[in-house]
């Protein structure tokens, strides 16, 4: 890999300029790359860990397309599908040990480039073991089959801590990474910012209702008889569905009851109440109860008015 063409680009004022805010991950991304280390992003769904991984893609050279491949955790990941395995038909021409017989996996693919990880923490052990074995000594032993690598490529790796079918990974493979915890915007205007530029514009939305929406969201994240958080996601998802609403109604803005409408829709599904608290009430209960008193049109216009939102 061409580290001095990377290095020179990770440099630059602002490399991520796909990520908006979030400036102390970026300068730690930055950090782990310059020293050549392999990252794990942890955070919860909608942070921007894939766009962040997307973002570090584009910084390499781009002669010979600079590889880019993503391979999904799952329970069902095999060690073949990221190593490869025998083709039997050409180990019968070949015979069942020969080089020509093995059909590379997904990680052959990433040599030169980055091999995104997506979900690290959902993808059996023995898939861990495997990747252990070729970060360490870049070999790998698939049934009595060695395969020795020479590949050389960046490896980024996600994980979500609130996820909980997961599998543990060993304090032996972490220790290959750093861990860059991602969360979410800073501020309200950082996220503003950031559903503006990522959302789907269909119609009018007024400033004061497009705070609205993302003060109601970032509201619930503080709640703290919510286990689960909404992500950025759910800001993206209101402003859009608000809109749509409008169109519906042969209208060119968003106004207060179309965000009304959509919140159910938008926000039940994407937070988890705690224990002492989804016995007693569903979550489209509890969001649109919260809704109803903490968001009147008229108390949010007052706020707005004295600067208290922003």
């Amino acid at each position: 890999m061409a580290n001095g063409d990377l290095n020179k680009k990770l440099l630059e004022k602002d490399p991520f300029s796909d990520i908006i805010g979030q400036e102390s991950v970026k300068r730690q991304v930055k950090s782990a790359l310059l020293s050549g280390r392999h990252i794990i992003l942890v955070g919860a769904p909608g942070m921007g860990k894939t766009t962040l991984a997307k973002n570090i893609a584009k910084l390499l050279p781009a002669k010979g397309k600079t590889p880019f491949v993503r391979v999904q955790g799952s329970p069902d990941l095999t060690v073949e599908d990221l190593l490869g395995d025998i083709d039997p038909i050409k180990a019968l021409e070949y015979g069942p040990l020969s080089i020509e017989a093995f059909t590379k996996g997904k990680i052959f693919k990433a040599d030169k480039g980055i091999l995104f990880f997506d979900e690290l923490n959902r993808c059996p052990e023995k898939v861990q073991n495997a990747l252990l074995q070729v970060l360490e000594e870049k070999k790998a032993t698939i049934g009595s089959y060695d395969v020795d690598f020479d590949l050389d490529f960046i490896f980024i790796g996600t994980m979500n801590p609130e996820d909980t079918s997961t599998e543990k990974l060993s304090d032996v493979l972490l220790d290959r990474f750093d861990i860059v915890y991602v969360s979410y915007p800073e501020n309200i205007g950082t996220e503003i910012k950031i559903v503006k530029e990522k959302g789907k514009q269909l119609t009018t939305v007024p400033e004061k209702l497009m705070t609205l929406m993302v003060y109601f969201v970032r509201m619930l994240r503080e709640d703290r008889n919510i286990e689960k958080k909404p992500s950025v996601r759910a800001s993206l998802g209101l402003y859009e569905r608000s809109q749509a609403n409008a169109l519906i109604d042969e209208r060119k803005e968003v106004n207060f009851e179309d965000i009304k409408e959509a919140i159910i829709s938008v926000l039940s599904h994407r937070i988890r109440l705690k224990p002492s608290v989804k016995y007693l009430q569903a979550p489209e209960d509890y969001i649109r109860q919260k809704f109803a008193k903490e968001i009147s049109q008229e108390k949010f216009e007052d706020e707005l008015e004295k600067g208290g939102l922003l």
